[in-house]
């Protein structure tokens, strides 16, 4: 083992390294005043920035988690390494050479382990790209030179060429003083029959960088028919590796990503390579894995999640890349920045792009065209057939919530009315109270998602925890979000109706019987309309009328809420056939309203050119509707 790094070249380091340059290379910082600066912690999740570094003083803190300390501490906790390698790591890149107290100078097989895995990447990064002008790499050249790449681009961003025999790099590293069980370790070689061998051969190298710029892996393209292996292979998960924490090109790009708050991610090297000589210079990429929570972490740091920050994924226009788009929106909550998705017409990526229309086709494609929400709504829209009602309240079940997430309210509110136009659904404030609704009970449950099975209170929980159980007795889907609160002010008068229907039937027949279980919106309401219906009906109940219902019940849960519904008190000081017109009024005009809604939305959708006869039914059928509606408005219980 090497002995202790002197004190004094420790001191040189500490000096050597400003701590805003270091601190700087993991996220963007922003004068705090006093001569500090502010950021995102990269230690805990945050919204508003309670990390601050003083270079004066050498020193950082949060003030939301409490991490602080020198240049050496933040490189150990971000970095995950000891005190001796973190010490070699800043001691390289300020040019300094340590001294030990018990060994002399160091030599390299005694540093500690990521300190020479980063090493043995670094040395094979090299390696490779002296290889790509070997005569061998001629068919990796041509590759390069096909997609629009010449000679600077490859050595800016360090393109190589693995050799196409079983161990050449495995050979070079041992030369360099690397053991085996180092090579193995890094991912660089893999066990053969006979030792270790090189895991890519004959391929296309890549090196991936972290955000510090290390080299940590490796991407690896196929070039010859004869390799059966992918057409992409990856760099192993190592103790420097984790693809889930690595964005390629992340090195070149963050400097500018912190300077115009925005982020460009592609899908592929070549993509990333396209960009960067297209002038758009924030462009990186995910290394053979979904863009993720951690891949978002490293953005946020470096955008500084400011209203003027903005995210905007390049997906290829096919299934795949339309998948992958909505994976990412997924995610969009976990951003403070405004997301964007942007596709070209023709389906290109930015490498075939920049290839068939040059760099300024790039750089346009790249400009903010489609909002991340606004692409995931269409495609979910356009699953559904929005000629029918239950179509477009299926629709507005999946794409509610969504609209809900858009943090903005007034944003919020402007998408809200556009998804109504998306839907045609002329009640424009139906769905801002619904996406409301929603934003709210999410809000209430700090953001989680729906959990309909949560423990509710009161005796309408029964109902509300077994929703589900009533679907096939009521509309096709139950709502999505939130579990039924079936004693809100939408369900109140359908709840009284149905406790007037079992306990004063009388009062209510023989009007109650000519109702349709779709005029109850609550599918357990619906699902107990059913049962009366069942039983014969609220016109002249026999003396075990309710047990007759009870027993028409398709299953415990809606006996369950029968028997509630038969035993709760009436909201009336006076029960009689003009409060009980007044229920039977309120829930057919809204049925009717309802129905007419979804005429006018249908008109909407026809046009100028509908087919006349078709054109000719609807209107008249909405004008007997708009009658019968304005008939109840002013005649009430006598117009039913």
């Amino acid at each position: 083992m090497a002995g202790r790094i002197n004190d004094d070249d420790v001191k040189a380091v500490r000096d050597a390294v400003p701590i805003d340059a270091v601190v700087s290379e993991y996220l963007q910082l922003r004068n705090a005043g006093g001569g500090n600066l502010k950021g995102l912690c990269p230690f805990h999740d945050e919204k508003s920035p309670s990390f601050q570094v003083s270079p004066s003083k050498g020193l950082f803190h949060c003030f939301g988690c409490q991490e602080g300390g020198d240049t050496i501490a933040f490189v150990m906790k971000i970095d995950h390494l000891s005190f001796s390698e973190t010490v070699e790591r800043l001691a390289a890149k300020a040019g300094i050479t340590l001294r030990y107290e018990e060994g002399g100078y160091n030599p390299g097989h005694q540093r500690g382990e990521r300190i020479r895995l980063v090493e043995a990447h670094k040395v094979t990064a090299q390696f490779y790209a002296d290889q790509l002008a070997s005569p061998e790499a001629e068919i990796g050249r041509k590759f390069l030179a096909e997609r629009g790449f010449d000679q600077a681009a490859a050595e800016h961003f360090g393109v190589g060429y693995s050799p196409a025999g079983w161990d050449h790099l495995t050979r070079f590293l041992r030369g360099k003083g690397f053991s085996d069980k180092e090579l193995i370790l890094s991912g660089l070689s893999q066990d053969g029959r006979r030792g270790p061998i090189d895991r890519f051969r004959g391929r296309l190298m890549w090196p991936i960088r972290d955000v510090g710029g290390d080299v940590v892996g490796f991407g690896a393209r196929k070039l010859r028919d004869d390799d059966n292996g992918p057409k992409y292979l990856n760099t192993p998960e190592t103790p420097i590796y984790k693809k889930s924490q690595v964005l390629y090109g992340i090195d070149l790009a963050k400097k500018d990503i912190a300077k115009v708050s925005r982020a460009v991610v592609v899908e592929g090297y070549t993509d990333v390579m396209a960009c960067h000589l297209a002038g758009v210079t924030t462009a990186i990429a995910t290394c053979g894995t979904a863009f993720g929570g951690d891949h978002i972490k490293i953005l946020r740091r470096l955008l500084m999640d400011n209203g003027s920050a903005r995210v905007i994924f390049t997906f290829d226009g096919d299934s795949a890349g339309q998948k992958a788009a909505l994976r990412a929106f997924e995610d969009d909550q976990k951003f403070a920045a405004e997301t964007y998705i942007a596709i070209a017409p023709d389906g290109m990526d930015p490498c075939d792009l920049r290839l068939a229309k040059g760099d300024q086709a790039v750089a346009e494609l790249v400009e903010p065209r489609t909002p991340l929400f606004e692409f995931a709504l269409r495609q979910i829209v356009k699953r559904y057939d929005l000629e029918t009602p239950a179509g477009r309240a299926a629709a507005l079940d999946e794409a509610a919530p969504i609209v809900a997430r858009i943090k903005n309210v007034g944003a919020q509110h402007e998408v809200a009315v556009q998804l109504a136009g998306m839907l045609g659904i002329l009640d424009t404030q139906f769905v801002v109270r619904r996406v409301a609704q929603l934003a709210r009970w999410a809000r209430d449950r700090g953001g989680k998602g729906p959990a309909p099975a949560a423990p509710q209170h009161g005796g309408a929980s029964r109902a509300r925890r077994a929703t589900g159980e009533y679907e096939n007795q009521a509309r096709p889907t139950a709502p999505a979000g939130p579990a039924l609160n079936l004693r809100s002010p939408a369900h109140r008068t359908e709840r009284e109706l149905l406790k007037l229907a079992l306990q004063r039937p009388e009062l209510v027949s023989p009007a109650f019987d000519a109702y349709g279980v779709d005029e109850f919106t609550a599918p357990p309401y619906a699902a107990v309309r059913q049962c009366i219906q069942d039983a014969g009906g609220a016109t002249g109940a026999p003396s075990d009328y309710l047990s007759v219902v009870r027993e028409a019940a398709p299953n415990d849960t809606v006996r369950a809420l029968v028997t509630e519904l038969a035993v709760e008190a009436i909201f009336a000081k006076a029960v009689d056939e003009a409060y009980a017109g007044d229920q039977l009024v309120t829930v057919r005009l809204r049925a009717v309203d309802r129905r007419i809604r979804d005429i006018q939305g249908t008109l909407a959708r026809l046009g100028a050119n509908a087919d006349p006869e078709q054109l000719a039914a609807v209107q008249n059928e909405l004008w007997v509707l708009t009658q019968y509606a304005q008939s109840l408005r002013n005649n009430g219980a006598a117009a039913l």
